[in-house]
């Protein structure tokens, strides 16, 4: 393992340990419309799996990265359809008898 291999290993621990203390904190009520807010970093994860892929070498790395837009775009595509399904239950009772 090189050098530059063991930062990136350390940066990704460090992030998933801050990320999982910041999220466990968050009251439930927030979590959906805080994930509706995150859609659109995903978008950007997205991205940068684009770039990560194109640039890649071999094709182990290209397998990878084909796998990881698929991932992502399933993450972006299912937080809209969260964030859809959340902002229905939000309607109010006369706007639903106005539509029947």
């Amino acid at each position: 393992m090189t050098t530059t291999q063991a930062i990136l290993l350390g940066v990704f621990v460090v992030a998933t340990l801050v990320g999982y203390k910041i999220i466990t904190r968050v009251p439930s009520l927030l979590h959906t419309p805080l994930m509706s807010g995150m859609n659109a970093f995903s978008g950007v994860t997205v991205l940068g799996c684009l770039a990560a892929t194109a640039a890649a070498a071999h094709w182990g790395s290209k397998i990878l990265g084909f796998l990881a837009i698929v991932l992502a775009m399933i993450n972006v595509v299912s937080g809209f359809g969260v964030t859809h399904r959340m902002l229905r239950m939000f309607h109010s009772s006369s706007k639903k008898g106005a539509e029947k």
